[in-house]
Order: structure tokens, then sequence, then C-alpha cells
């Protein structure tokens, strides 16, 4: 059973929502929208903002930042988007880097909670170049046990794909997963996740580490 299961999801969105009743801090505000989606929720945003913006610097202006935003269907209001743009445009240049307002954007999670997250990133990714592929899945992830592999609708091959899928969001599947798709997706996990010791039990059974 592999972790952030559509049960885990509903449980993390409806918290979410619950909680967005009461945010007024911007930035909770845009991270409660986020994982009231979900646990890909947030590595959604970043796959807009990625379409958005300039994917040499890796940076987005403030008319990109709104148009992500709103392709997102995120409800704040312009002097909110305006706040979180000044916060994470540090140097005043009218310009912020996605990559480090995503890690932000990112429940806050305990070093432990990364560690185990790494552990099985690694336990993965079998070639250690950072990215998890079908290839790497080979002999890893059990695909015997799958649904649709049992009635003959897929192959191993689609198994995997539908696996990576997962941690791709709906714009940008492209069968390969880095250690920062794989630690976004597991932020969103984590937050509906209350203890360290569940959190780790959980891990572990998932990836057998």
């Amino acid at each position: 059973q592999m972790p952030g299961t559509s049960r885990d999801d509903q449980a993390l969105a409806a918290q979410a929502k619950k909680k967005l009743i009461q945010a007024t801090d911007p930035i909770e505000k845009l991270r409660l929208q986020c994982l009231s989606r979900g646990s890909a929720g947030i590595k959604g945003l970043g796959r807009v903002f990625r379409l958005m913006g300039d994917s040499k610097s890796r940076t987005l202006d403030f008319n990109e930042f709104m148009k992500g935003l709103n392709e997102y269907a995120v409800t704040l209001d312009k002097e909110e988007a305006r706040e979180i743009f000044r916060i994470f445009d540090k140097d005043g240049s009218g310009k912020i880097d996605f990559d480090d307002f995503l890690v932000t954007l990112r429940p806050p999670m305990s070093n432990v909670r990364k560690q185990i997250i790494m552990q099985a990133f690694r336990r993965l990714d079998r070639t250690g170049d950072g990215v998890i592929t079908v290839e790497d899945l080979q002999g890893v992830y059990n695909y015997k046990h799958h649904p649709k592999y049992l009635n003959g609708d897929w192959t191993e091959e689609q198994v995997f794909r539908a696996f990576l899928d997962n941690f791709d969001s709906p714009y940008e599947k492209d069968g390969k997963v880095t250690t920062d798709d794989f630690m976004n997706y597991y932020a969103g996990v984590s937050a509906s996740i209350d203890t360290d010791i569940y959190f780790i039990i959980m891990m572990k059974n998932a990836w057998k580490i």
C-alpha cells in the first residue's frame, strides 16, 4: 500500500479546509488552499509556476505569479498576493525564485521526517542519479498485486508509470521523480499525520526500510 493514499488525502484535504476558515496569514492561506487538494497540491502549483516562469533562471515576476495563482484557481486577493510576493522578493528585483518559494510553502517537517523520506527516495533510486524512473522501480516496487495488472488491463510498465504519476502533477507527467517532487509530495502526506513516530512507521512499512 502506498503512503499518501486517497484516504490520507481526504483527511488532509478536510483538515486543510477547516484550518483555512481561520487562517489570516497569506502564506498560510495559500499553503492550506494547496493542501485542500491533497498531498500533491503544492507540487501541482509548482508545476504551474514552472510553465509560467523563466525556466533558465527559475524565476517569476509578479504578473506570472498572479497568472499562475489564477490558473491554479487559488483565491487570494491581489493585496495578499502582493504581500506574499514581497516576502519572497528578498532583493527587491521584482522577481522571485520559485524553488525557494515552494520550499517555504511546504508544510514544516521535522528533520527525522525529512531523513526517512530521503531514505525511501534512495531505496527507490537504484541508479543513484537523483531521479526515480521506471527502470529504478523494477525489482523494488511490487507491481504483481496491482488490481489492473491482476485483471490484465495493464502491463508491468503501465503499473510503474501510474505509480510515478502519483508524484507528478496533471500538468507534467514525465515519468521522472526528483528528490524535490518526492519531498513536496511527502510534505503533503506529512501534514495529515500528527506524530513523527507514526509517520516513520508508515514510511518503513510502505518502503520496507
